[in-house]
């Protein structure tokens, strides 16, 4: 039996753990996020091949996501989600048993396959079960498990990792699936929209709409900057202000997690009337967030050290502004996209996302941070203080990138109208 298209009070429990599921897509993905430090001196990284890991994790994410996401639109999207869930979490537990740069590599990678699933069957399954007026709110309500998942993993394995080592840390990040998987199988589907007439040329239909591309440019510019925030942040905190690894995970974690459910709530409340105002609302929301997030990130960076606190609130509403970018975008594609098509669309909106930016903001941050770090130190050794200053000039990229993405989402918005908006 499948329930009625349309959300409901009935409706939130599926709703509730779809939430979950990203929560803990993300808490694995960032899971090295607070775990920098301690791998770089056991295996003796750099902070390039430290960004290397995310980097090809990220690439195998993007191309595998095509094809599953092609098969969010035709299979049963809850065994496709729990075999997804099953395999990214046995994987990140699998990494703690790393002897090396090359088998943790391995189970990243592993890691990055089956996290390829959860977007694309997620959001097809969350466009089937809300209606339009009411999907920015149910995007965000989804995506706010961005911040909570980035803020558990950064909170509990920094601290994890401090008290047994970051193995343990590993392997509880992936102790949540064994509740999660069953979850999943006992919830239902919604109607889904009927196939498009015309086989695969119809089903890439979306392909011919500029708004999409637009979409598309701004998803691969955001996620390079946050990619590069959430991974480095906490070593930025260590090196450059002098807190142990623990507490930067936590201050981080507990910092991004209040600041996204922030941006996240004001999608809520302004996401879907933006919307009904103007075609490009959603996009110019998001743009203005966009521009005023440069700001306080530039600040941030800039503080001396031993401000550690004034530095992570200024990260942290930069972060919050930025953070309104996925309920608001994430229902303008489905504006652009019809019903049966969704999690195609989202799967080439990835592909371009992580390929063209989120696979390669931690390695540009990493190789400009290993590049100034040299620079400064003059000689063969680096010292610690030259990782720090080199790391810090970097992460000027992020507020960079910031203001690039305001100018492509107000390019953008002037590409969606009445006709873009299929249902």
């Amino acid at each position: 039996m499948r329930v009625r298209s349309g959300a409901s009070r009935a409706d939130a429990p599926v709703l509730a753990v779809l939430f979950l599921v990203n929560v803990l897509n993300y808490y694995d993905r960032q899971a090295l996020g607070a775990l920098v430090e301690p791998l770089r001196h056991q295996f003796r990284l750099s902070d390039t091949q430290l960004a290397a890991i995310p980097t090809l994790a990220t690439i195998v994410y993007a191309v595998a996501g095509v094809p599953l996401g092609r098969l969010a639109d035709r299979a049963s999207r809850r065994r496709l989600l729990a075999a997804g869930v099953a395999v990214w979490a046995g994987l990140t537990a699998c990494g703690a048993l790393a002897s090396g740069f090359v088998t943790l590599l391995v189970s990243r990678l592993g890691v990055g396959a089956g996290e390829a699933v959860c977007a694309p069957a997620a959001t097809s399954w969350i466009g089937d079960l809300v209606p339009a007026h009411r999907r920015a709110r149910a995007m965000a309500g989804f995506m706010m498990a961005v911040p909570v998942g980035v803020m558990l993993s950064l909170a509990v394995s920094g601290p994890v990792a401090q008290a047994w080592g970051w193995r343990a840390a590993l392997v509880v990040a992936a102790l949540p699936a064994v509740v999660l998987v069953p979850a999943l199988l006992c919830l239902r589907e919604p109607v889904r929209a009927a196939q498009p007439a015309g086989g695969a040329a119809a089903s890439f239909a979306f392909l011919r709409v500029p708004a999409f591309w637009w979409i598309a440019a701004s998803g691969a510019i955001v996620n390079s900057a946050l990619y590069s925030f959430s991974y480095f942040l906490p070593a930025f905190l260590t090196r450059t202000h002098g807190l142990p690894v623990g507490k930067a995970g936590l201050w981080t974690g507990l910092g991004s997690g209040a600041a996204g459910i922030l941006g996240a709530a004001l999608v809520a409340f302004r996401g879907d009337r933006a919307g009904r105002q103007r075609p490009g609302g959603r996009m110019l929301l998001a743009a203005a967030s966009a521009a005023l997030a440069v700001p306080p990130m530039a600040l941030a960076i800039h503080m001396p050290a031993g401000r550690a606190v004034s530095a992570l609130a200024l990260a942290m509403a930069a972060y919050a502004l930025l953070q309104t970018y996925y309920g608001l975008i994430y229902a303008a594609l489905h504006d652009v996209v019809g019903p049966a098509l969704r999690g195609t669309a989202m799967s080439v909106y990835l592909l371009v996302t992580y390929l063209c930016g989120a696979a390669f903001g931690p390695l540009l941050t990493g190789r400009l941070s290993d590049h100034f770090a040299r620079a400064l130190a003059g000689a063969a050794n680096v010292s610690e203080a030259a990782r720090a200053a080199g790391l810090r000039q970097a992460m000027y990229s992020i507020p960079v990138l910031s203001a690039l993405l305001a100018v492509t989402l107000w390019a953008g918005s002037r590409k969606m109208g009445p006709d873009t908006a299929p249902s």
